[in-house]
């Protein structure tokens, strides 16, 4: 077989992945090749015990096509979602289910002496752990917070690496493929690829965590910028509060919306006597104060309610400066801050009706995401599939592609 048909095959690969089901008709129109030679590659595929035939489509009038899937276990994807203190890691089938257990790595990523290290070390550790043969993951996908140049594999924030990259340290301990990319730019692609933002051609993914980021969809894909660093939604200067932002600079949308705020805020009132049902909140206990936030609101915890609502209407602010400069069509809410559902919702309209031109911002659909929690890690396994069909062709070998 030759590389130019194996990366072919990886390309039908690639688009059955993301698609779930196609026909053949489908698949070479997406990849613009004649219908006999995507036939042929295929069929090829099936022999293989890559794809199998999932029935039939619905009937449009005429006779209706076969349609092809890939089998779940042909391989995995390692999945990393890290924030600046927790790091999750899983793995997917292809079918976008976990095989195991996710795991937790309690990863403080301002300590820069040794946390890239303690990161290979326990990747490569759960891989082993898993059982699961090197040779059949196609990849490892990281996001994470900072500024990170996906193309130079480094992140001029976090994990700095003396020499070399992010990327070429983890695949020297690990043995794989590995692309990293900005985590609020891996949610938006799970939600382009998987989600919400499906089949849309231009969208706004606000990924509500400890900043507030932005992925972009623009034209159809997903927009990164000259460097990357599109969407850094956060340090949008909306502020005169004079309060420090982590960039460095005052005044920032992060220093009154992101939830390490709300968490701050929620620790203040109750100190200073706010009646409420939440209890045990700490500093030192971020993750649990922030589940505790969010579980409380859903319950109708009226402080709990006021703190989002203050957070939702100052980023509708924000969304509103980004409305009038790009006009999209849709806004999705995402992220682990999605947990929280509709009580975004309202103080967002507000803050549009109220600083938004009504004709631009009248067919504006605003969602709440559903992949929510899991957004990141999924946002990880796109990211590999994404470049499937590019990335080390020398490590695509016929083992990788039997069931």
């Amino acid at each position: 077989m030759t590389e130019k048909q194996q990366r072919y095959k990886q390309s039908l690969i690639k688009h059955l992945y993301f698609k779930k089901e196609l026909s053949c008709a489908d698949l070479s129109s997406f990849t613009e090749k004649s219908l006999p030679y995507t036939a042929k590659a295929l069929s090829e595929l099936m022999e293989e015990g890559v794809v199998v035939e999932s029935g039939h489509a619905h009937s449009t009038g005429g006779r209706r096509p076969q349609m092809y899937s890939l089998k779940p276990d042909i391989m995995y994807v390692v999945t990393v979602a890290m924030d600046q203190f927790i790091t999750h890691v899983g793995i997917l089938n292809m079918h976008n289910q976990y095989v195991g257990e996710v795991e937790k790595l309690e990863l403080d990523l301002s300590n820069q002496n040794d946390s890239l290290n303690q990161l290979g070390q326990f990747l490569d550790g759960f891989i082993t752990r898993s059982g699961i043969p090197k040779e059949k993951i196609a990849g490892i996908g990281i996001g994470m917070p900072g500024f990170v140049d996906a193309n130079k594999g480094i992140n001029y924030t976090f994990l700095q690496t003396g020499s070399g990259s992010i990327v070429s340290h983890i695949e020297k301990v690990t043995g794989l493929p590995v692309l990293i990319d900005n985590d609020s730019s891996l949610i938006a692609l799970a939600e382009l690829r998987l989600g919400a933002a499906r089949e849309k051609k231009n969208a706004m993914v606000v990924n509500i965590g400890w900043g507030i980021g932005l992925g972009l969809v623009l034209d159809g894909g997903l927009f990164r910028g000259a460097n990357g660093f599109a969407g850094e939604f956060s340090h949008i200067p909306l502020f005169t509060n004079d309060k420090i932002c982590n960039c460095g600079k005052m005044g920032c949308l992060e220093t009154e919306t992101s939830l390490l705020v709300i968490a701050e805020k929620a620790i203040d009132g109750l100190k200073n006597g706010r009646t409420s049902s939440m209890k045990h909140l700490s500093h030192d206990h971020v993750e649990e104060t922030f589940r505790t936030i969010m579980d409380a609101a859903n319950k109708g915890d009226k402080y709990a309610v006021e703190l989002i609502s203050q957070a939702a209407y100052n980023i509708g602010r924000g969304v509103a400066i980004l409305i009038h400069v790009l006009n999209p069509e849709q806004i999705v809410l995402s992220g682990r801050g999605a947990l929280a559902g509709r009580i975004w919702l309202a103080p967002i309209q507000q803050a549009l009706n109220e600083h938004c031109i009504p004709r631009i911002a009248e067919n504006i659909e605003i969602m709440i995401s559903q992949l929510g929690y899991e957004a990141e890690r999924l946002g990880g396994a796109a990211l590999v599939m994404e470049h499937f069909d590019s990335i080390r062709p020398h490590r695509r070998s016929h083992k990788l592609m039997t069931a």
